[in-house]
C-alpha cells in the first residue's frame, strides 16, 4: 500500500514538471500574518447566542424573572425552564449561574435580604447621631419613606411569604438581617423596651398592610406616628 502511494506521488511530480505548472498550495498552509498553521475551520470563531454569554446583567435578569414568577404563582410556579424563558435566556445560560432550582431560590433570598439591609442602613444614616437613632429610622421607614410601600418592597414581601410556605429555612438570610437590626434598636441608647416597642409597632403595621388585615386612617397613622416619636424623645 505504501509503495503504491509513493509511485503515485512520483507520477504527479513528473506530470507537474512536464506541464510547468506548480502544484496547488496546501489548504491549511498559514497566511503570512498567521504563522500558527491553523486552517480555516480552526480559526473560525465559535458562534453562541448573545444572551447565553455570561454577563453581570444576566444574573440579575434571572433573579428578577424568578421574583415575578414566585409573586404571581408561588414557588411551585418557578421552574428552571420557565425562569429561563421569563428572563430571555437559554436553560444552559441559567444553569451557568444557578445549578438548580434550590440554588436559584437561595440566591434570590440572599439578594432580597441584601435589599432590605441596604435600604434600612441608608435610612439609619440619614438620621441624626445620638440615642434613638435606629428607633427613629424605624419610624421614618414605616411612616415617611415611600420606599417602604413601593412595588419593589411589596414584591419582596410576597416572595418571602411564598418562600416561607415552600421551605421556612429559605428565610434564614432575612432572619439574620432583621436580628441584627433588632439588636441595634435595643442597644440604641434608649431605656430598655422602648426600641422594642417601636420595632414591634412598625413591624405590625407592615404585616397588616401585607396581609390586608386592616388599614389605618390618615388621622390614626398621624397619631401613631406622633406617639412613637414622643416615646423615643422621652427616652433620650
Amino acid at each position: 500500500h505504501c509503495a503504491r502511494r509513493r509511485r503515485r506521488c512520483r507520477k504527479r511530480r513528473r506530470r507537474s514538471g512536464a506541464d510547468g505548472a506548480a502544484l496547488p498550495a496546501r489548504r491549511n498552509r498559514a497566511p503570512p500574518d498567521r504563522p500558527d498553521g491553523l486552517d480555516a475551520l480552526q480559526r473560525r470563531p465559535i458562534c453562541r447566542r448573545m444572551h447565553d454569554l455570561p454577563s453581570p446583567d444576566m444574573r440579575h435578569r434571572i433573579l428578577d424573572a424568578a421574583e415575578r414568577l414566585i409573586q404571581a404563582e408561588g414557588v411551585p410556579g418557578l421552574t428552571i425552564a420557565r425562569a429561563a424563558a421569563e428572563a430571555g435566556v437559554s436553560k444552559g445560560g441559567l444553569l451557568h449561574h444557578f445549578a438548580s432550582k434550590e440554588a436559584l431560590l437561595s440566591a434570590l433570598m440572599e439578594r432580597l435580604a441584601g435589599f432590605v439591609r441596604e435600604a434600612f442602613e441608608a435610612t439609619i444614616a440619614a438620621q441624626p447621631e445620638g440615642p434613638g437613632r435606629v428607633a427613629r429610622a424605624c419610624i421614618h421607614w414605616q411612616f415617611d419613606d415611600a420606599a417602604c410601600a413601593d412595588e419593589r418592597s411589596d414584591r419582596a414581601a410576597a416572595v418571602f411569604l411564598a418562600a416561607h410556605h415552600h421551605d421556612p429555612r429559605l428565610l434564614d438570610p432575612i432572619r439574620k438581617v432583621l436580628a441584627g437590626f433588632r439588636a441595634r434598636v435595643e442597644g440604641d441608647g434608649l431605656p430598655p423596651g422602648i426600641g422594642t416597642v417601636v420595632w414591634a409597632a412598625c413591624d405590625g403595621l407592615f404585616t397588616a398592610r401585607l396581609f390586608g388585615l386592616y388599614t389605618l386612617s390618615e388621622a390614626e397613622r398621624a397619631a401613631m406616628h406622633a406617639a412613637l416619636l414622643r416615646l423615643v424623645e422621652a427616652g433620650r
